[in-house]
């Protein structure tokens, strides 16, 4: 087969390689991609994301079989409609489906509706309002933007003054644009976080292995939020009684809530979870892989992504398998400045790796010199390792990251830190 990824990340990266690591699919193609990818035999295509009607012509001019669609804007603006009006077969949910990401608002009335455990919240449309609200309900407290925030749009405030100035970020400032225009203020809770995906058909629906995210862009979850500094999987100390609550109270309520309305979704649902003593709940939904989970969750699959996905475009029944044992883990190469003041423009190493490694490459352009690569945006690349313990892999990975020469970006030296102070380092 021969199959067309949209996107740039890392995170497409990791779905191309592992499509041809299947190998049902021969050819991947990622549009626009980045120089990185091609290290792996990935061909790349300069066709922006948002330009529905050349990516169409594409497809049909060079016998693509089917198209992944990786992130968030895209789905959001309806690219799997227009694909699906052209005849060609897409993977990803329709514009309809896409809301459960697209508006915080929306996955809350959803979920409000349905039962599904997540945090009480009230949705305010002007700062007057949303402020004497926080005023009156007091910190700890989250603030996020409605709309589409590339990761940055929540401030988890710990005071009533921190919870003001996101406030003000949001309606004075319009630091996210129309994303910005409603606010859903949440109350805090207290617990680990994991990251639960799955490919879903409607109401049929199969998980993959949990991660974690590392959202803060310093060590010690200190610093602003990002889009993710590194990942792992498996998650120790989210028990499997967990999981399974998460799947039977969360996942398959909102696939049937979401076919029971009308908006049934077809593609990668990704639940933001978070371990409470009530159980697990909701922090987020997106309507697509996440970034950097995926990084970490795909070298975990034993069977081939490409023939599971068609399964699913064929309405039939997919295989998916993954390793019973041994770890992932990943971590973020970042810019200087990332998230807020980048300063791109930093030359970016050769690395190091061998079977158990790989290098997704994100934001990176060409350099002046053949085959060299620059930061073109925050976050740069992930270096990912498979080892039999999380311990394995961390020393693994950052014997890789900290023999380079990295002026200009920055990583943390803490990914998977929670994993093995939960299990006294022998994860």
């Amino acid at each position: 087969m021969k199959v067309l990824v949209i996107g740039s990340g890392a995170r497409e990266h990791a779905i191309a390689h592992a499509l041809l690591r299947g190998g049902s699919v021969e050819q991947v193609t990622v549009a626009p991609g980045n120089p990185g990818m091609e290290k792996d035999g990935i061909k790349t295509t300069r066709l922006s994301e948002s330009n529905h009607a050349a990516l169409i012509d594409f497809v049909k001019d060079n016998g693509y079989d089917w198209v992944f669609v990786g992130p968030e804007v895209p789905l959001i603006e309806g690219i799997v409609d227009d694909f699906q009006a052209a005849g060609i077969p897409a993977f990803g949910p329709s514009k309809a489906a896409a809301q459960i990401e697209g508006s915080k608002d929306f996955a809350k009335r959803l979920m409000e509706r349905h039962g599904i455990p997540t945090a009480a919240y009230r949705t305010f449309e002007d700062l007057a309002s949303a402020k004497a609200y926080v005023a009156e309900h007091g910190a700890p407290i989250v603030i996020k933007a409605d709309g589409l925030a590339a990761g940055k749009g929540v401030t988890v405030a710990m005071d009533v003054e921190t919870a003001d100035a996101a406030l003000e970020d949001i309606f004075v400032d319009h630091r996210f644009g129309s994303a910005g225009a409603k606010v859903v203020v949440e109350d805090f809770l207290e617990g680990q976080e994991f990251s639960l995906m799955s490919f879903v058909n409607g109401t049929d629906f199969w998980p993959m292995p949990i991660s974690q995210d590392h959202k803060r862009a310093y060590d010690g979850d200190k610093g602003p939020n990002t889009g993710g500094m590194g990942a792992y999987s498996p998650v120790p100390q989210i028990g499997e009684d967990v999981v399974r609550a998460a799947v039977d109270t969360i996942v398959r309520p909102t696939v049937e809530a979401m076919a029971e309305e009308g908006t049934p979704f077809t593609g990668i649902l990704y639940a933001g979870l978070i371990a409470t003593a009530d159980g697990p709940k909701v922090i987020e939904f997106n309507a697509r892989f996440g970034d950097p989970e995926t990084e970490v969750v795909l070298p975990r699959l034993t069977s081939d992504l490409g023939a599971g996905i068609k399964a699913i475009l064929d309405g039939g029944t997919p295989d998916f398998t993954w390793a019973a044992d041994g770890a992932t883990l990943g971590v973020v190469l970042a810019s200087d400045g990332y998230p807020t003041d980048v300063v791109k423009g930093a030359h970016v190493p050769d690395i190091p790796v061998d079977d158990d490694a790989h290098v997704y490459y994100a934001g990176v352009a060409a350099g002046q010199e053949p085959g060299e690569l620059v930061a073109s945006s925050g976050r740069v690349l992930f270096v990912e390792v498979s080892a039999p313990t999380i311990k394995a892999a961390q020393d693994k990975v950052y014997g890789i990251l900290d023999g380079l020469d990295v002026t200009g970006m920055f990583y943390r030296h803490d990914i998977g830190a929670k994993a093995l102070a939960a299990s006294g380092g022998e994860a």
